[in-house]
């Protein structure tokens, strides 16, 4: 009779009660699924906020796996941009880093959006990269289905939706000017989405020396000539105050009739010396 053998059951059905009781006790390990009984239930399901559910986990796995979180990498870039008299002039230094070590002494950081919308950036290049040209396709898009020039609140608005839906993740910090119906405009777009339009500005991680140049030199109604000498200027203050920037100034100038890029406008780190190349003589290596 101690003995509880496989046909004990089939003989011996379990009653309903003690069914159910088994089905209780199998619930009540399983996680407890309520049932939405209005709509106040639904509203509380899907409300966002902050969940701390993984803070032990992350906490263990930093103090017993030497697992650690991803932090910010510092970029290095000094873009700036001025209103002028009836057009933008943006101006960027050419520099790209990786970590310590200069990536790339001459890259491109003004980027074309549309014939009358062009922008600076600096963060991240292949952000930057990919941003630029969708909101440049959009651009294009849009004209052709509207039959009118895009307008640079359009820009503004749609890189500002973008980026605030990714919540900082994307590395864009644009520097954004353009002439439209309503005039030029002047606008930054930090990597969170928030914007602002300004005479003018400047990002980067040389701004700060930048900035100076502009606080005390800008003046309303400036020239075209003025513009660009004034963030020439600014981008060589970042470049030789900031180890994130160097090489070139690139500056842009657009007007109602459209942007013109100044490649490598000012050189203010030419080598004064290069050593001859010699090349190794063959034999050298052998095969």
């Amino acid at each position: 009779q101690g003995h509880l053998g496989p046909t004990s059951f089939r003989h011996n059905p379990p009653s309903g009660a003690a069914r159910r009781c088994a089905l209780n006790e199998a619930g009540a390990a399983m996680v407890d699924a309520k049932e939405p009984e209005d709509y106040l239930d639904v509203l509380q399901a899907q409300r966002g906020g902050f969940s701390f559910e993984l803070c032990k986990r992350n906490a263990y796995l930093a103090a017993s796996a030497n697992v650690r979180a991803p932090t910010a990498t510092k970029t290095g870039t000094t873009i700036c941009g001025v209103v002028v008299k009836d057009a933008v002039v943006l101006a960027a230094d050419t520099r790209a880093t990786n970590g310590p070590m200069v990536a790339d002494k001459n890259c491109e950081k003004l980027h074309y959006i549309a014939k009358n919308v062009y922008c600076a950036g600096a963060g991240t290049a292949a952000d930057l990269q990919h941003t630029t040209e969708l909101m440049e396709s959009q651009m294009e898009l849009m004209r052709l289905a509207t039959g009118t020039q895009p307008r640079v609140c359009t820009v503004v608005r749609r890189l500002s939706t973008m980026l605030f839906k990714y919540q900082g993740y994307i590395g864009c910090a644009l520097v954004l000017g353009g002439v439209d119906v309503t005039g030029p405009h002047l606008y930054q777009i930090y990597p969170h989405g928030s914007t602002d339009c300004l005479p003018f500005t400047t990002m980067g991680s040389g701004s700060l020396a930048a900035m100076s140049i502009l606080e005390s030199e800008y003046k309303d109604d400036m020239t075209i000539d003025e513009g660009k000498a004034l963030v020439a200027k600014a981008i060589r203050a970042g470049i030789f105050n900031d180890l994130g920037s160097g090489g070139n100034v690139d500056v842009c100038v657009i007007t109602k009739e459209g942007g013109t890029i100044f490649r490598n406008m000012e050189k203010p780190n030419e080598r004064k010396f290069k050593a001859q190349y010699r090349g190794f003589p063959k034999g050298t290596t052998p095969v």
